[in-house]
Formats: C-alpha cells, sequence, structure tokens
C-alpha cells in the first residue's frame, strides 16, 4: 500500500493578472496547500484572497522563503524579475514554478537550471499550453508517427492585445508557440537558426508586430506569427506532416483540432522526363477527435505536485525553459541583424528523450481548457 505524501505548503508570488488563476488551482490541487499570497501590493493580494481566507497576504518575499511551512513558490511577477524571484526561492530550498520566459537572459536561465540541480529542487515552466488536451494529442500523433515525417509547423498568435512596457511582442507571446513547439517536436529534431523580423508601427520602443522563421534539422521550416494590432484575435496551429495534417483553432469550442488526411505525393517522372517530378494531391477524411475538456492550469499544478513528490523532472522542466529562451535569444540577435538566420545556442545538449515525457491524461477534470 502505498503511503500518501503530506501536503506541499505552497506560496503564490505575484498577484497580477496569472497570479489569482495560479491560487485559484493551487487551493484546488489535491497535495498542495496554500499558505501564503505575496504581492508588493498587500491591498491587491487581499482582494484576490478575500476576507474570509485563511491563506496569508505579505508584501515581504523573505518572510515567505523563512517559513518552512512553504515547500514550492509559484512565481507570477513581471518578467524583469523572474531570475531574482526564482533564485532567492531555490537558494532557500524551495521548489519552484515560474511563469514563462525563465529569466530575462539565457545566461540568467542557466543559472537558474544549475542552482535547482545544485539544491535538488524541481524548476518548472508554466508553459500553460503544453498541458492541453490539443498538444498531448499533437505531440502523441507525432510521436506514434501518424502525421508521417514532419513537414511544417505554422503558427498565428494575434490579436488587439496588451501592448508591454518591457518587453517586444516577441518575448511576450512568441514563449507559447515555441514552448509548444519544443514539446511536439520528435526527439531527434531539434531548431537550429532563426530569423525574425518586426515592426513598431505605434512608436512604442520595441516590436508590436512580428514573425520567426525557424530552421529544423530535418530542413523543415515553422513559423510564428505574433502580433499586439490585429483587429481580430485568432489562435491557430498547422502541423503538415507526409501522412497528414492537423489543425489546431483554439478558439474553436466545438472543435479545437481536425486531422486532414490530405497532402501532396510526388514520383519520378521516369526516364523521359527526369527534369520532372509528378505531383499528386491526395484528399481523404477530416476528423474531429475527442479532447478531454480538462483545465491545463490544473495539469500543471498537479504535474508540480507529482514532480516533487515522485522526485522526477517535470514535463515542462528548466531545461525547456532554457531551450525557449535560446530561442527567443537567437530571435532578438536577429532582429536586430534586420532578419539574418542566427543560430540557436545548445539545443541538442538539453532535449530529453521523449521516453521520460508524462503523456497520461491527468485525472482531474476542470470546466475548460486555459487559455492565456
Amino acid at each position: 500500500m502505498t503511503t500518501p505524501h503530506p501536503p506541499i505548503g505552497i506560496a503564490v508570488v505575484g498577484a497580477g493578472y496569472w497570479g489569482p488563476n495560479l491560487v485559484r488551482n493551487a487551493q484546488a490541487t489535491p497535495g498542495l496547500q496554500l499558505h501564503y499570497l505575496c504581492d508588493i501590493d498587500e491591498n491587491r493580494a487581499r482582494s484576490v484572497i478575500g476576507r474570509y481566507s485563511t491563506v496569508a497576504t505579505t508584501p515581504s518575499l523573505d518572510d515567505v522563503l523563512a517559513d518552512p511551512r512553504v515547500d514550492a513558490v509559484a512565481i507570477a511577477t513581471p518578467a524583469a524579475t523572474h531570475f531574482a524571484v526564482a533564485s532567492a526561492a531555490l537558494e532557500a530550498g524551495k521548489h519552484v514554478l515560474v511563469e514563462k520566459p525563465l529569466a530575462p537572459t539565457y545566461e540568467e536561465g542557466r543559472k537558474l537550471v544549475e542552482t535547482a540541480d545544485r539544491m535538488d529542487r524541481v524548476l518548472m515552466l508554466d508553459h500553460t499550453y503544453c498541458y492541453t488536451s490539443a498538444v498531448r494529442y499533437i505531440r502523441d500523433s507525432i510521436a506514434n508517427g501518424e502525421l508521417g515525417d514532419l513537414q511544417y509547423l505554422d503558427s498565428v498568435r494575434i490579436n488587439l492585445g496588451l501592448v508591454q512596457p518591457d518587453v517586444d511582442v516577441l518575448y511576450d507571446l512568441a514563449p507559447h508557440d515555441l514552448s509548444i513547439f519544443d514539446a511536439i517536436l520528435p526527439d531527434d529534431v531539434v531548431p537550429v537558426a532563426i530569423s525574425a523580423h518586426g515592426s513598431d508601427p505605434v512608436g512604442a520602443g520595441h516590436a508590436c508586430v512580428g514573425h520567426l522563421t525557424i530552421k529544423l534539422s530535418n530542413g523543415a521550416l515553422a513559423h510564428v506569427h505574433v502580433n499586439w494590432l490585429s483587429p481580430t484575435k485568432i489562435r491557430t496551429m498547422i502541423v503538415g506532416g507526409s501522412n497528414r495534417m492537423i489543425v489546431w483553432d483554439d478558439l474553436n469550442p466545438t472543435q479545437r483540432l481536425s486531422v486532414h488526411d490530405r497532402g501532396v505525393d510526388t514520383a519520378d517522372g521516369g526516364p523521359e522526363s527526369r527534369a520532372r517530378t509528378i505531383v499528386s494531391y491526395r484528399t481523404g477524411d477530416t476528423v474531429a477527435p475527442a479532447l478531454a475538456n480538462t483545465e491545463a492550469l490544473r495539469s500543471v499544478m498537479l504535474e508540480f505536485t507529482d514532480a516533487i513528490n515522485e522526485k522526477r523532472p517535470p514535463l515542462t522542466d528548466g531545461r525547456s525553459g532554457l531551450r525557449v529562451l535560446a530561442m527567443l535569444e537567437a530571435a532578438a540577435h536577429s532582429l536586430a541583424k534586420d532578419g539574418e538566420f542566427v543560430p540557436v545556442a545548445e539545443m541538442s545538449h538539453h532535449r530529453p528523450a521523449r521516453a521520460g515525457r508524462p503523456t497520461t491524461e491527468p485525472a482531474r477534470r476542470g470546466p475548460g481548457e486555459v487559455t492565456t
């Protein structure tokens, strides 16, 4: 008989946009016990917690880290503070769940990964989309060969959104798509170089419209379009394979995924026409797979809990965050060089085998997929 694990004491740091979602899911996750909501604006933290909650609020991170009841910290502070807050928590012996991006720079991200290894603590990224049923389905379809050879990835994430004061649209929105790519790519396929283009038509001081083109090690291309200035909200991804293709429309509640048995087949034209390639188009059925109606952030919290209890790396561990940072830094360098392709740092050194990645659907069901 398995002995149940004692509850993991957790504190949420940051009561802004995403912090309340972390609070709600931490309170609803078996195996977690929320002790604190920490924010420099304690009144804001109190408004999130409510008047009758037993969860404490404090503006002091030091008080949170000094409390022996706190085993883990979930960080939802501005991106520029991620390194300082996560580093302090790890050095205090706490497990850490941190919002994207892992840190402002690749070098700082690498230091966080090294600190987590040295302290033997779980460092996990809240790459929420990687825990959606749609991404799980796509990942498994690629891994089991259903799609055939990966030919391209094309992602669009645009809306009339909040123009961030401290980061450009690539650092704000593209981490979602890059973390999804990292989760679904075959084990032997990695990004090798990135070209980035951006524009600032409203004078924000940094790019508000961005396009990324990513060369993959198998010769395929991945593309990401992000935009704060679109009049309509679009979140779609197309995964093209030699056998089948998947279209993911995250804003379609009735049919998020559609699997198309369509493609292009080529054949040699024969000895008399060797310079020609004969192209034929294959059109088969389109299937809409049934997906579990699971709240992704609840799955994030369950994975964080299980990784701590089982003493294993989570699906989106610190190295996955480091791989995303490597792509973001390559994109930033490319943007400064007018779109020149820039190599992606050390991708192959940090990629785990897919056998170590959890693929089971979480046991608990929530009201619906989380979108951010």
